[in-house]
Order: C-alpha cells, then sequence, then structure tokens
C-alpha cells in the first residue's frame, strides 16, 4: 500500500522524524481525514522500510501528540477533532501593547548564529544538531520595559530569518505573519529577576517576574523556543472559558 503519493527524502533528519513528518502531513493536509483507518503497523513498517520497533515509536508519538488513536483489535485510526479551549494564543506582543492603547517600542540587545547547544536542543525539543539564531530582544510599552525576549530559531527550517533585519521588526511579529506551525507549548512560571534581568527590566534583583516559554513544531519538526519574562507588576494571564462535555 502506498501511504503517500510523493515522498521527499530529508537526509537531515532521523528517519522516524522523516516518517512521522510525512504521516503528520497526510493527516494535516486532509488526505487522511478524520476516522481514516491507517494501514497495520506491519503495512507502514515495510511502506517506510524501517523497523517494527521504529513505526511503533512513531505511532506512540502521533497518539501522544491527539493525532490518531491505537485500539486494540481494531487498528489504528486517525483522531477525530477536539474541542479545545486554548489558554494562550501565540501572541504579537506589538498587536498586545496597541491594543491596550500603549506605545508600543522594541530593542534588539544580542543576534547571533550558531551551532545548536545541549541547551538550545533540550529548548528547540529536537536531538538533531542544527544551526540556530540565537536572539535577545527588550519589548517597551510608553518607555518602559514590558518584556525580556530570549529566543532560538531553528535555522535548518526557517532558514529565511537570517535574512530578516531583526534591528527593527521583531522576531514574533515577522514568525507570526510569516511561519506556519502546527503544534505548540506553553510553560508559566514565576521566577526572582536575577541581575542580568533587572537590568534589562530596570527592576530590583529578586523582584518577582511571570516567566512565559513556548516552543512551536511544524510537522513534528522544531521551529522556535522563546523565553518571555514580564515584571509581574506588569502583566497577567487571563482565560475564559465555557465547560465542554
Amino acid at each position: 500500500m502506498t501511504v503517500s503519493a510523493e515522498r521527499e527524502s530529508a537526509p537531515s533528519q532521523p528517519l522516524h522524524q522523516r516518517i512521522r513528518s510525512e504521516i503528520e502531513g497526510n493527516i494535516l493536509s486532509g488526505r487522511w481525514p478524520p476516522g481514516y483507518h491507517l494501514p497495520s503497523e506491519e503495512e507502514l513498517t515495510q511502506d517506510f522500510a524501517c523497523s517494527r520497533m521504529t513505526m511503533n515509536k512513531v505511532l506512540s508519538a502521533l497518539a501522544a501528540a491527539g493525532l490518531i488513536e491505537r485500539r486494540r483489535r481494531a487498528g489504528t485510526f486517525v483522531s477525530q477533532p477536539r474541542v479545545h479551549s486554548a489558554v494562550l494564543k501565540i501572541p504579537d506582543m506589538r498587536a498586545e501593547i496597541e491594543r491596550r492603547g500603549e506605545r508600543y517600542s522594541y530593542e534588539l540587545l544580542t543576534k547571533r548564529r550558531r551551532v545548536a547547544t545541549a541547551e538550545d536542543r533540550s529548548r528547540l525539543g529536537g536531538s538533531d544538531r542544527v544551526s540556530i539564531l540565537m536572539l535577545r530582544c527588550r519589548h517597551l510599552s510608553n518607555g518602559r520595559p514590558f518584556a525580556f525576549e530570549d529566543r532560538v530559531l531553528n535555522l535548518n527550517e526557517v532558514p529565511d530569518a537570517l535574512n530578516q533585519n531583526f534591528s527593527t521588526l521583531p522576531p514574533s511579529t515577522w514568525l507570526v505573519g510569516h511561519v506556519p506551525w502546527s503544534e505548540a507549548e506553553h510553560r508559566i512560571t514565576a521566577h526572582s529577576a536575577d541581575d542580568t534581568v533587572a537590568a534589562i527590566l530596570d527592576i530590583k534583583i529578586g523582584d518577582a517576574c511571570l516567566v512565559i516559554e513556548r516552543r512551536t513544531w511544524f510537522n513534528g519538526a522544531p521551529i522556535t523556543a522563546v523565553r518571555t519574562t514580564h515584571p509581574g507588576h506588569l502583566y497577567d494571564l487571563i482565560a475564559r472559558f465555557t465547560p465542554t462535555s
């Protein structure tokens, strides 16, 4: 059985990642609609010329992401759409500040290309040794520091980022308008400002800060990871939702 009409080779990716990207593409494009009965694990193993262990790893990851359901004895199916209530959306800092009726400004503090370190790969949620663009920025509202943005971009997936002049264009604004994503993860924590963060945000060392960490993927490939730190007294999170069955 042919799994897709066209398969592009991506030798830079591990085999399990290439297989996952192709199956995700079939699902997200609608080629495999909700309820579609996937070929058996044995058929998929033969089609992709991989081991049963590799295919099981791929299917387990897709099930964990909510894209497929593995039913004992019945087989594997594309998941039905679920009702989600998004606590956080992918934000555009400029739009958020201007929506509050305040004046937005922005400063690029650091821009550096490098080979991803172990910490970078951990932040991105990928294991490949890739080239990244490291960006550190400060966002201001009415001239006061509003957020410190510490971001890494996977240049293997977003090579156009090298051609962008982030000295005037915030990376969040460019990404929202130009780079697609299929999966995102948020983590919210509270931290006390260290000397670096305190100096950038013009607050005292030890002051409370709200930290929002986000990473995004497209078809299983990591795109970006960003850590945004806000002075605790300037930012809060509100989610309004209704009960769902």
